[in-house]
């Protein structure tokens, strides 16, 4: 009977496994190292991607703070030019009402009485001058409030301290200022809308 001696086939068989272990290894660190870098790649491409689009908002937003500059300065503008247009409107408003008061004044002063200063603060007038008594004054308060033009006159103050003896008294007094045109043209508004309702 032959013999048939199996070793040198066995051995030849374990180097082979040994190899193609060894390849596979190899393979499978070539296909890990292969994925990490793709895996790195990608991340930084969605990186740079994220960066791009944050830079981009970056860029709106500093342009959306120029527009909204830009807008608030207009809004200062407007509010300035509104503020003009209503001192201009109250000067127009106000503008024959100096002529009636200086008319008043002049007109409601009695004898015996010299005004020397007159100061206004809104519609309130403060008048400043000299009499020769405070029946005089007293007077001079009774025309103010007779008159369209000048109300609720009210004494400040009245004092015998005048270095002229001719008119010894100083005196200061509030008066208010009022529009008779106006109420008129309320009353003509209120009698028209009055009308308007009517069947």
């Amino acid at each position: 009977m032959a013999r048939i001696n199996l070793l040198p086939w066995r051995e030849e068989r374990r180097k082979q496994r040994q190899q193609e272990f060894y390849v596979l290894l190899g393979a499978s660190a070539v296909a890990a190292i292969l994925v990490v870098f793709a895996s790195l790649w990608f991340i930084g491409t969605q990186i740079d991607a994220q960066t791009e689009r944050n830079a981009a908002i970056a860029r709106e937003i500093k342009a959306l703070d120029a527009q909204i500059k830009e807008i608030e300065e207009l809004d200062r503008q407007r509010d300035r030019l509104i503020a003009r247009k209503e001192i201009i409107e109250q000067l127009q408003a106000t503008r024959s009402q100096m002529v009636h008061l200086f008319d008043e004044l002049v007109r409601t002063l009695p004898d015996g009485v010299q005004l020397n200063a007159i100061k206004q603060g809104g519609a309130t007038l403060t008048l400043e001058g000299v009499a020769q008594s405070n029946a005089r004054v007293s007077a001079y308060m009774r025309n103010l409030d007779s008159s369209a033009w000048l109300k609720e006159a009210e004494i400040i103050k009245i004092e015998a301290v005048g270095t002229d003896k001719a008119v010894p008294y100083v005196f200061s007094l509030k008066v208010n200022l009022e529009d008779p045109n106006s109420k008129k043209d309320e009353v003509e508004a209120v009698v028209s809308m009055s009308g308007g309702a009517r069947p």
